[in-house]
């Protein structure tokens, strides 16, 4: 049976005067009537409350001001519509109907993280970023087996070179090379007493009491993540509304710095080049490179996200919405 569904709100006389044509109407064109209050859910309130009532029959949707002679001419190509497409054998048709008025378990855990995504991937950024800090934490009190699990963990995520890394309770914060040209600070050459870059080395070094301990997530890594975890606090308290960041403002201000900072220095881990042709960043330039690079990225790609995520809210309070209601 056709099934004619109307969207209303308990203060509203339009709706009342709907729902009143429909109910003389039902048994004459012999459908069932579903009313859901969209008060019940604020998904259903952004998306139907300034045309209420909404009726919705089949493919069908009429909205507002609704008269008698179009809701008959709507509910009979309705009707026409479900009868030739159960005599056709639509196995398809049928399932689609199914699936519309049931409200799985699944569904539940779907409209759920649909509202707990961004808490969810916070809480995981947090953690992300927080970790490496507790490899030098741990090293610090000798608990060495711990710190080494977390540099181990992150291994395949970062580089971890020492001289692209950030330390804590040492002499410095880094010990960049020679080769960024930073003055007043002790280069990663001298603490090692080496001319040569070994990148294996660089790698397995974390420090030591004296120099501090390295921190498992090299200086970029971290500004990227942790940026876009600042995003993530702001989206939140803005009530999730900002809106996307172009594209192309992404490209430029995310995407080249960062790239033209990462790319430029990677012949400075050759030593078989001249030395006009190379460059080593600095912690300041990974810092604002990474920075914008995360901040960007999460601007440009959590809104996309939240709006995939209202859709599908949408979606599924509807179908909650349809399953809690009685038929009329």
């Amino acid at each position: 049976m056709t099934t004619v569904v109307i969207y209303s709100r308990v203060d509203c006389d339009p709706c009342k005067k709907t729902i009143a044509l429909l109910e003389n109407l039902k048994n004459e064109y012999s459908f069932d009537l579903v009313k859901i209050d969209i008060d019940s859910s604020k998904e259903l309130i952004k998306k139907y409350g300034n045309d209420i009532p909404v009726v919705k029959i089949g493919p069908y949707t009429l909205n507002g001001l609704i008269d008698e002679a179009k809701l008959i001419v709507t509910i009979k190509a309705a009707i026409d519509r479900d009868h030739q497409l159960v005599e056709v054998g639509d196995k398809q048709y049928q399932k689609r109907i199914s699936s519309g008025r049931s409200f799985s378990s699944f569904d539940r855990f779907s409209l759920k993280l649909s509202k707990l995504y961004i808490w969810i991937i916070g809480f995981f950024l947090i953690l992300y970023v927080g970790l490496p800090f507790l490899a030098p934490v741990f090293l610090r009190n000798g608990a060495e087996l711990p710190a080494k699990i977390i540099y181990t963990i992150y291994k395949p995520l970062c580089h971890q070179l020492a001289f692209r890394s950030w330390f804590i309770f040492g002499e410095q914060p880094f010990y960049p090379r020679e080769l960024a040209g930073i003055e007043g600070v002790s280069s990663y050459e001298e603490i090692t007493n080496s001319t040569e870059i070994d990148i294996r080395s660089a790698q397995r070094f974390t420090g030591n009491e004296a120099l501090g301990y390295k921190v498992a997530l090299c200086e970029r890594d971290i500004a990227i993540y942790a940026s876009m975890l600042l995003f993530v606090i702001a989206f939140i308290i803005s009530g999730r509304r900002i809106k996307p960041l172009p594209w192309y403002i992404w490209i430029l201000i995310g995407l080249v710095p960062i790239a033209l900072d990462g790319v430029s220095q990677l012949p400075g881990l050759a030593s078989n080049l001249p030395s006009w042709f190379l460059r080593e960043s600095t912690p300041l330039l990974r810092t604002i490179t990474g920075t914008l690079f995360g901040f960007s990225t999460a601007w440009y790609l959590f809104p996309l996200i939240e709006a995939s995520m209202n859709e599908t809210r949408i979606i599924l309070e509807e179908k909650r919405a349809f399953q809690e209601q009685k038929i009329i």
